[in-house]
C-alpha cells in the first residue's frame, strides 16, 4: 500500500509540474501572468463528472452547496492542488527508516 501511495504521489508530483509548464508557456506567450483553475482542468477531463458532483451535492448536503465548493475551487491553480495531493499522498505513503546503530555490539 505504501508503495502505491508513494507512486500516486509521484503521478501526481508530475502532473503538477506538467500543468506548471503549461502556465509558464501560455503566461509567456500571451505577456501576461495565465494560470489554469482546478475547475477549467476538471471541465477540461472529465466533463460528465462534474454535473455528477454538483447534483449530489444539491441533493445530498443542500441546493446552495455547489456554490461554496465552486467559489473554492476557484480560486486554486491546479498546480498548487496536485501539489497537494503529491503531498498528502507521500506522507501517507512515507516509511521511517531504522536508525543504524554503529554502536552496537
Amino acid at each position: 500500500m505504501k508503495a502505491f501511495l508513494r507512486f500516486l504521489s509521484f503521478l501526481f508530483l508530475v502532473a503538477a509540474i506538467f500543468l506548471g509548464v503549461l502556465d509558464s508557456i501560455r503566461s509567456v506567450s500571451t505577456s501576461s501572468v495565465s494560470i489554469a483553475g482546478i475547475l477549467s482542468v476538471w471541465n477540461y477531463l472529465l466533463p460528465a463528472s462534474r454535473t455528477m458532483v454538483e447534483a449530489a451535492l444539491a441533493h445530498y448536503i443542500h441546493p446552495e452547496a455547489w456554490r461554496f465548493v465552486e467559489t473554492a475551487l476557484a480560486a486554486l491553480p491546479a498546480f498548487a492542488f496536485f501539489l497537494m495531493l503529491s503531498l498528502l499522498c507521500w506522507m501517507a505513503g512515507y516509511r521511517k527508516h531504522k536508525a543504524i546503530r554503529r554502536l552496537s555490539v
